[in-house]
């Protein structure tokens, strides 16, 4: 009995986050979402100042578990200038990704970059649609 009231308190508290539990709203199955029409990356060009050819590429839209991701790269010659995401999933886990993911590509110069803990599906993504923009480049 002197162990009965001790194991019926843990227990109960031990369920407690179980009831109290409730799911983010963006874990819905892909097979209720309609599908987007996979795009294609884009490229366009111009010459800048002193003569550096300057691209804007736009990667393809990669559909994940949390939603589409893509990203648009702005080359000066070969170089990646800059990053920008067209689309992300509306997550705090990926709003907080992005500004690494984008930093990660700028060092690197390519799509060899390291996953963001918390945000793998976000990185995964990320990685793909820039990957396309590169490939698109040339």
């Amino acid at each position: 009995m002197k162990r009965a009231i001790p194991v019926l308190v843990l227990s109960v508290a031990g369920l407690i986050p179980l009831w109290r539990y409730a799911p983010s709203p963006d874990t819905g199955s892909s097979s209720t979402q309609a599908a987007e029409p996979a795009s294609t990356p884009s490229v366009s060009s111009s010459a800048g100042p002193g003569g550096t050819t300057s691209a804007v590429v736009s990667g393809s839209t990669i559909d994940t578990e949390k939603g589409p991701v893509r990203v648009e790269v702005t080359f000066e010659g070969d170089k990646i200038a800059s990053v920008r995401m067209l689309r992300q999933p509306d997550h705090p886990q990926t709003r907080a990704a992005v500004p690494q993911l984008i930093e990660e590509t700028l060092r690197a110069q390519s799509a060899d970059i390291d996953t963001v803990s918390g945000a793998t599906i976000t990185s995964d993504g990320y990685r793909e649609s820039l990957q396309a923009a590169l490939d698109a480049k040339g």
